[in-house]
């Protein structure tokens, strides 16, 4: 890393108060002051009277925005909305009777449960490993949904030949980026669908989400729930019809959790400032470092799973590190706020358990 990347990381470590060791974020991402800051005064605001709904649409464009700017894509392309089990339920709703949908086994069930709903309307669902996926594409496949980097485990997606193999065959991909958008560098270009929650490694209130994708995938999804934020005019598609919808992706906005955007709104400008490479390089070099220590094999990805025995946990709620257990297995995650201290205080937690 660059000495300008270390400023600025440092920099942005300032943000943040940890009362632990917090390892974490993909569970929750911690939200820096100027979130927190931001949602006090709102509370505030909602406590004495003051509050402005309409205030907060600027607040909304502007995540949008600076979202936009972190992925790489026009704003015009993305829609927001609260969870991405809305979004994908909407890209469900779009396939018609006989699609085949791949899914990774062990996917998230916010992606598999909105596609396998559609088994009643003619889908045809099969799950199948991983890093089986690209081959696993043909001629018959509609869909390919898969976490860009999965959940249980941290394990990254083979996007490259995803978007290779979907092309070959004229199918669709369907990327949740919850798990990597903020600290991995995923190249979009070509993928029909992103989704992503932004409560964990982007760093804000639960309550938020995004959609965005390829101008003409984006352009053949209808609307699953529209609502007055959806419309022309929000503010005047209140009541009654006639249906007037947004043009262009707008038209797929779902009504926003007010203080969800604005924490997140100044959370993702403090990662734009940092920049998602330099973030990369820190997080992947923390996780990769506790690797080396426990004797596994470095992957690059930012978060990392090992069998945990019964108890572990709890022991290490005890040494005051916060961690997850999830499929059976121990997850920690290592993000900007992480330090190398943070990674030997884990080691040591782990020796004295085992």
């Amino acid at each position: 890393m660059d000495h300008t990347g270390r400023a600025r990381l440092s920099q942005a470590q300032s943000q943040f108060s940890p009362g632990n060791t917090y390892l974490n974020t993909a569970t929750h991402g911690l939200i820096p002051h100027t979130a927190r800051l931001a949602l006090e005064r709102n509370t505030r605001e909602v406590a004495t009277g003051g509050f402005s709904p309409g205030a907060v649409d600027s607040v909304v464009d502007a995540a949008r925005s600076a979202y936009a700017r972190l992925v790489g894509v026009t704003a015009d392309r993305v829609a927001v909305g609260t969870h991405t089990s809305q979004f994908v339920g909407t890209v469900a709703a779009s396939l018609p009777p006989g699609s085949e949908v791949l899914l990774a086994e062990g996917e998230f069930t916010s992606i598999a449960f909105p596609l396998l709903t559609r088994l009643e309307h003619g889908v045809r669902v099969r799950e199948v490993p991983l890093d089986r996926l690209p081959e696993e594409v043909g001629p018959t496949t509609t869909l390919v949904a898969v976490a860009a980097v999965q959940s249980a485990t941290g394990e990254i997606a083979p996007i490259e030949e995803l978007r290779t193999a979907c092309a070959d065959h004229g199918a669709r991909l369907l990327l949740d980026t919850s798990q990597s958008a903020g600290w991995l560098s995923t190249p979009l270009d070509g993928v029909d669908y992103i989704v992503c929650s932004t409560y964990k490694w982007l760093l804000g209130p639960r309550g938020g989400a995004f959609l965005t994708g390829t101008a003409e995938a984006l352009a053949q999804l209808s609307p699953l729930a529209p609502g007055w934020f959806a419309g022309a005019d929000p503010w005047d598609s209140l009541y009654g019809g006639p249906l007037r919808l947004a043009e262009g992706t707008r038209r797929l906005d779902l009504a926003p959790v007010w203080p969800a955007w604005i924490g997140l709104a100044p959370a993702l400008d403090l990662l734009n400032e940092v920049g998602v490479a330099t973030i990369n390089e820190h997080d992947a070099a923390l996780a990769d470092r506790f690797r080396n220590a426990m004797g596994l094999a470095e992957t690059g990805s930012a978060i990392v799973s090992l069998p945990a025995p019964e108890g572990t946990a709890e022991r290490l709620a005890e040494a005051g590190i916060s961690a997850a257990i999830r499929d059976g297995r121990l997850r920690v995650g290592f993000h900007l706020y992480n330090t190398e201290e943070d990674v030997e205080h884990l080691v040591k937690a782990l020796s004295e358990t085992g």
